[in-house]
Formats: structure tokens, C-alpha cells, sequence
């Protein structure tokens, strides 16, 4: 089949290859139906040409996707890396800061959890906040109960038994439901080691600030993984990371956060 050249400019802008288009009303009604007709026809003989229109098409659409997040990171900034209340590890100085929204009953959670701590090991440079949304709370009481649990231990004796306490849990690989009273007892008992746990009075406007919180950044379900730099974020050096992404990928978002170019 010969295709003409207005037929070629308009597979080239269905493949994204060129956005020029001759305006319809230089042809027509019969031309148009025709080109349409041989546009069909190559379209069905190379199927491939629509694999590659939606793959690009997904692309731009998580391009946006990234992009409007970011612009909510930065709108809540102050929020994300500033509050108080919210567990946190690393240098006050740290250029570049992991924020994750987290449930302790969440399966996916529990497959990031070993990731994290992995990326936590080799980049002590970074600042890791840890913001307890515990969204299956009505159906697993655990669900908030370790999330409060976690916030006094923070309180009380700090990021490194906050850190064993929050890892010990998922160490426990009882997610889904399966988390109970117990565990959590016995995780605090090994972290705290007699030191008794500060009031937890508050514990509740905290998850109820990050539910509100995650609501405003556009967060669907946890994990969420904001990395971003601590001064100065921008759409380019913000990256949003829904769900256990490996080692690797949370890596090239802090070194793009970091102004660092990526491996490809």
C-alpha cells in the first residue's frame, strides 16, 4: 500500500513522531473518508504502531501525574518535613529527605520495609520521616493501635528505638490483620526495656494531621514514598513512589533529589 504524504503526517502524529496535521477542511469529505480508510488499514497491518501510541500515551500520563503531586509537595512543604510530632531520622542538615505514608497492617508496607532499611544503610545522609496513616484501622484495631504504640516510642526514647520498634514490627511478618496486642507488646518490651512509655494523649490529632495531610497530596493508598530535597523543591527533583519499589528506584529519586543525574 502507497501512502500519501498527508496519510504519513497523520500516523506520525498518532505515534507522537510529529504534531503537524493539515487542517481538515483542505480536504474534502470523500478524501477524508478515504484517508481514514488507508489510515485503518495500515493501522491494522501494523498493530505495533498502537502499542507504541499507548505506551507513550501511559508515559505522558504518569508524567502529569508526578507533576501535579509535586506541586502539592510543595504546597505542603512545612508540613512534611517540619512537624514535631512526626518520627524522623537522619541530619536536621540533610540535603534530601525519604517521607513515607505507612500502615503497619498494609502488605505492601511490610514488602517496603526491608527496602527502606536497606536504603536507610547505605544513605546516612538522608532525612527519613515516617507518617503513620493507619487506613485499615476499622478493619484491624493493630492497624492504629501499633501506629500510636510507634508515636510514643518516638517520644519517649527517640529515632533509634522509634526505628527498631517500626521495623520489629514488620519483622514480625504478621500484616493484614494478623498483627495482634501481643506482638506489639513484645516488640515494645524489647525496645523500651523497662523505660515506661510517655502519654500518648495526643496520638490521635497526629494520625488525624496526616490522614488530612495525605489527602491533600492526592495519596491513594500507602506505601507513598515522597523523596524530595529539604530547600528548595522543584517538579524536577520531587518523585512520588506508590507502592514497594526496590532499592534501586528509591536510589535514582534521591539522587535526582540530590541534583544528581540518574542511571539510565
Amino acid at each position: 500500500m502507497k501512502l500519501t504524504f498527508s496519510t504519513v503526517a497523520m500516523l506520525a502524529t498518532l505515534t507522537g513522531v510529529a504534531h503537524a496535521q493539515a487542517p481538515a477542511s483542505a480536504f474534502t469529505p470523500e478524501q477524508q473518508a478515504r484517508i481514514g480508510q488507508i489510515a485503518g488499514d495500515y493501522l491494522l497491518a501494523h498493530p505495533e504502531i498502537l502499542v507504541q501510541v499507548s505506551q507513550k500515551l501511559q508515559v505522558q500520563q504518569q508524567q502529569r501525574a508526578q507533576t501535579a503531586m509535586a506541586a502539592r509537595v510543595m504546597d505542603n512543604q512545612t508540613a512534611l518535613l517540619s512537624d514535631p510530632s512526626t518520627p524522623s531520622v537522619g541530619p536536621k542538615a540533610a540535603r534530601v529527605a525519604v517521607i513515607e505514608f505507612f500502615d503497619y497492617q498494609c502488605v505492601f508496607c511490610s514488602r517496603l520495609a526491608p527496602e527502606l532499611e536497606k536504603v536507610m544503610q547505605g544513605h546516612h545522609e538522608v532525612r527519613y520521616v515516617f507518617k503513620d496513616w493507619p487506613i485499615f484501622a476499622s478493619r484491624w484495631p493493630a492497624s492504629h493501635d501499633a501506629a500510636v504504640r510507634g508515636l510514643n516510642i518516638w517520644k519517649t526514647k527517640g529515632p533509634a528505638a522509634y526505628m527498631a520498634f517500626h521495623n520489629g514490627i514488620y519483622r514480625t511478618g504478621h500484616d493484614e490483620g494478623a498483627l495482634t496486642p501481643a506482638d506489639i507488646d513484645a516488640v515494645t518490651r524489647t525496645v523500651m526495656k523497662g523505660t515506661p512509655l510517655a502519654s500518648g494523649a495526643d496520638s490521635d490529632s497526629v494520625l488525624e494531621a496526616n490522614n488530612q495531610l495525605a489527602q491533600k497530596l492526592g495519596l491513594t493508598g500507602t506505601p507513598g514514598l515522597i523523596v524530595m530535597p529539604v530547600d528548595n523543591p522543584t517538579p524536577d527533583t520531587i518523585t512520588v513512589l506508590p507502592g514497594a519499589v526496590p532499592v534501586a528506584q528509591i536510589e535514582a529519586a534521591i539522587r535526582r533529589a540530590g541534583g544528581k543525574a540518574t542511571k539510565s
